[in-house]
């Protein structure tokens, strides 16, 4: 995964770095609006932070510059609160908008949200299985396999990244959204009810546990 910080407060670009590096994106950045359209073009990211106050080019300008080329998802970040200026950027094409200072919990749950609407098949295919988050049906061996919506966006977003390791309060604030308050036995629970519909299936894939930080959907390299 790859995202895009445009920002000229370099404390805050910064921060943003080591935070999507720690949730598994490779982070480019660009101070200001001209260079961020740029950047944006080489390295085709998956998501885009973009600040609205920049040099160059505003915020807005940018949105609408890449705009014109690419539908990646843009999250605004200003520290304008107003409705106009949200409806503005929205407007531009942004998905989504946070006002600074922001909780970064927060933020990465949002950006992990405009990713999966941004998908354009919610639908995934491996040896003997198939997730299709559209109809929300699991077909097993070619047969449909009776799901709870929960235990279907759980599979999906594990198998939406195959062998990438998450933790369980990843997963939590990811699947489940940054404003849910149960604990992690939540996840060990829709785990093991998505295990006992998917072992034995395949050996070119497993949700695997690693000990001690959380699971994965491994597949066969």
């Amino acid at each position: 995964m790859k995202a895009l910080v445009i920002e000229d407060d370099v404390n805050i670009a910064e921060l943003l770095r080591l935070y999507l590096e720690k949730e598994g994106f490779t982070v480019y950045t660009a101070a200001d609006g001209a260079a961020g359209v740029a950047e944006a073009k080489k390295a085709q990211p998956d998501v885009i932070l973009l600040d609205i106050m920049l040099p160059v080019m505003d915020g807005w300008a940018v949105c609408r510059s890449i705009r014109e080329s690419m539908k990646t998802p843009i999250i605004m970040l200003t520290a304008k609160s107003e409705t106009l200026d949200k409806v503005q950027g929205l407007e531009m094409g942004a998905d989504d908008y946070v006002t600074k200072p922001f909780d970064v919990k927060e933020l990465m749950a949002r950006i992990h949200a405009v990713m999966r609407r941004s998908v354009k098949a919610h639908r995934l295919t491996f040896d003997k299985l198939e997730i299709n988050l559209d109809s929300y049906e699991l077909t097993v061996d070619g047969k449909k396999v009776e799901t709870p919506p929960k235990e279907m966006e759980l599979l999906y977003h594990l198998a939406a990244s195959p062998n990438r390791v998450y933790t369980r309060n990843q997963l939590l604030d990811e699947v489940w959204g940054f404003d849910y308050f149960g604990d992690s036995r939540t996840v060990d629970v829709h785990i093991k009810r998505l295990r006992e519909k998917l072992e034995g299936v395949s050996d070119k894939w497993a949700l695997k546990t690693v000990w001690g930080v959380g699971y994965k959907f491994e597949t066969a390299e």
